[in-house]
């Protein structure tokens, strides 16, 4: 492995050409002054200018694109490499470790990218889950509930031992339950079933989402996949956790977990369909049950053997206490990340930064004012034609930006199906409760007009 030889650090940022993430992260390196390299799906129009800050690779074959970076390395030695998103963590994790930088087990990074093999891994490290079970996108939902006979081609994992319809004695789960994808990420296709008619169209529903990604787009980091075992060809049903549902924000220092921040989600996420609006920081919760959330991510983390960089975890917490429902090894989505400020006003990116190429962030501490960001849901399906009241919206008291990220004339998908929000809006204030009122304000004053 060669030695960084020039005077300061050089990063290897994997920015697929869809993420939010880009200028955030390229406006840190830029604040600490890091050389950066820029790698995607695409190449950039600059690439023939300047070669050492631009790579093209396919974020979906690893082995291959690990091959590139370390080709690339040879010449131009990296410091460090950053995934920024979910379809990025793999290779981030497989390149960092054929170039001996730190990183998390590659195990850990495939686990966190399968619904399936996290609660698989958790099960196995004795960390409490709900009872799951993983189906083919090939299997009849009617069989699987006992409308027919009951199916053959289940993967029976945790097996069930309740039917919560006595019409249906043989029916493979218990309600409720929620069927998700094992490698989409932002709630799309998850959907809760209360009978087994709810879950024959919620499990039809699912698979015609993944049928239609299998042919045309990357799911879970293959293209076109075809094998039996890829991710894109499971769903997984487990039982619902009731409670309030809160995020984690938060850093492995050599496996200890330090937690960044925790995110209230005020909306209730009930289902059928778990679109999420807002997420306001401070957590209104006790200590005493922030403090469950932090063990229980811990623990995870722990379980599945997670030692390096950020974490985003989705938790609920009721009666019987804290549960994760997933853990990813990045940090926030989408343009959520602009809500924390860390010290004298550094960004998550920049912390995120600061520790991949060695440098201490343990004293770091979130800032003590109340933020938050509203996603913005999407109402019905068809072509964006008009936005307006964004100048009312700015106007409200504490709100610091609006940002549509569908552009007028983009096509626009509600969730379960959808993948992307109208846009996010930003507020700061002195209190939570007033965050979430400027949020929900600013939000009322917007009007989207949404063709057919």
């Amino acid at each position: 492995m060669h030695q960084q030889t020039s005077e300061k650090p050089r990063i290897l940022l994997l920015l697929p050409t869809r993420t939010y993430r880009a200028t955030d992260f390229l406006e840190a390196a830029l604040k600490l002054d890091v050389e950066v390299v820029v790698a995607s799906e695409a190449a950039a129009t600059t690439a023939d200018l300047s070669p050492r800050h631009t790579l093209v690779l396919d974020f979906s074959a690893p082995p291959v694109a690990t091959e590139a970076i370390l080709e690339f390395n040879h010449t131009y030695p990296l410091t460090a490499i950053v995934g920024v998103d979910d379809d990025t963590t793999l290779l981030a994790t497989t390149a960092s470790e054929a170039l001996g930088l730190p990183h998390n087990p590659v195990a850990s990074a495939k686990a966190t990218r399968d619904k399936y093999l996290l609660r698989q891994t958790l099960a196995q490290n004795s960390v409490s889950v709900p009872a799951y079970q993983r189906f083919s996108i090939y299997d009849d939902p009617t069989e699987i509930v006992g409308v027919g006979n009951v199916g053959q081609g289940m993967d029976l994992v945790y097996p069930q031992t309740k039917s919560a319809n006595p019409d249906c004695p043989e029916t493979q789960v218990g309600f409720p339950c929620v069927i998700k994808p094992l490698s989409l990420s932002a709630s799309r296709g998850v959907i809760r079933a209360d009978t087994p008619t709810e879950f024959i169209d919620a499990f039809q529903r699912t698979t015609k989402l993944l049928h239609t990604l299998n042919e045309t787009t990357n799911v879970g980091g293959v293209r076109n996949p075809d094998s039996s075992t890829h991710p894109a060809q499971y769903l997984l049903v487990e039982d619902y956790i009731p409670g309030v549902e809160v995020a984690l924000e938060g850093i492995l220092l050599d496996g200890e977990l330090k937690t960044l921040t925790v995110f209230d989600k005020p909306d209730p996420l009930e289902g059928p369909f778990f679109e999420e609006t807002l997420y306001v920081t401070p957590s209104r919760l006790s200590t005493d049950i922030q403090a469950a959330l932090h063990r229980a991510t811990a623990e995870a983390a722990d379980a599945l053997g997670l030692q390096h960089g950020p974490v985003h975890a989705e938790l609920r917490y009721n009666d019987t206490g804290a549960h994760l429902i997933e853990i990813a090894a990045r940090t926030i989505g989408g343009l959520c990340a602009r809500t924390l400020r860390f010290g004298t006003g550094i960004s998550l990116e920049e912390l995120v930064i600061r520790h991949a190429i060695g440098e201490p962030v343990e004293t770091f501490q979130r800032e003590q004012r109340a933020a938050g960001v509203m996603m913005i849901p999407v109402p019905k399906a068809g072509i964006l034609g008009e936005v307006r009241g964004k100048t009312a919206a700015h106007q409200v008291d504490g709100i610091v930006e609006v940002n549509i990220t569908i552009p007028i004339g983009g096509e626009v998908v509600p969730l379960p199906e959808g993948a992307r929000y109208l846009g996010f809006i930003f507020a700061r204030a002195e209190t939570p409760e007033t965050v979430e009122a400027a949020l929900r304000e600013a939000h009322r004053r917007l009007e989207f007009v949404i063709l057919p």
